[in-house]
């Protein structure tokens, strides 16, 4: 937490590619329980911001594996993770079911690490159903955090969407020149 009460995430932790789990390392570093509920794991065409990120053909298919990250049993963040069907197809990704060590590791073992990071952040309002999800009333602004790892030669190999209310944590960047 930071001096004013409020969470500050880095995104660090969770893009190395090293096994564990990052959000309940997170949580519980803060004083609090972190789990997710695994709502949906599909292969679909990729939409078209994320086959734009990930340098697909419009209506290349994508594994989207879409989580509720909990906080306490409260829902704090929603996430859709998104890997190249090519890549996804055949592996834990693809499974409903919480990957052992988590999805970054799991690419890393199949032999993409991650080599690099972009991430885009952007703020907006809620709609409806992401405020229902949080509890939020209407209107209330929410934080976009789109983030792509890419590998070896520059690979995107995840494309990734987390979408959170705008009052519940602070991002921080820190770069060591």
């Amino acid at each position: 937490m930071s001096s004013d009460g409020q969470w500050t995430s880095v995104s660090l932790p969770y893009v190395t590619g090293e096994p564990g789990d990052a959000w309940a390392a997170e949580a519980e570093a803060h004083g609090g329980k972190g789990t997710q509920r695994l709502v949906t794991v599909d292969t679909r065409p990729a939409p078209e911001a994320v086959a734009s990120a990930m340098r697909l053909q419009p209506g290349e298919q994508v594994v989207l594996r879409s989580r509720v990250m909990l906080l306490d049993d409260r829902p704090v963040e929603l996430v859709d993770s998104y890997y190249p069907a090519m890549i996804a197809r055949d592996t834990r990704l693809a499974e409903m079911s919480k990957i052992p060590g988590g999805a970054v590791a799991h690419l890393a073992s199949l032999g993409y690490p991650p080599r690099r990071v972009v991430e885009d952040v952007t703020a907006r309002l809620a709609t409806p159903v992401e405020a229902e999800e949080f509890g939020l009333e209407l209107p209330a602004a929410v934080v976009e955090l789109s983030r792509v790892i890419f590998s070896d030669d520059d690979r995107p190999v995840e494309a990734s969407v987390m979408l959170s209310p705008a009052d519940a944590r602070r991002l921080r960047y820190e770069i060591t020149p």
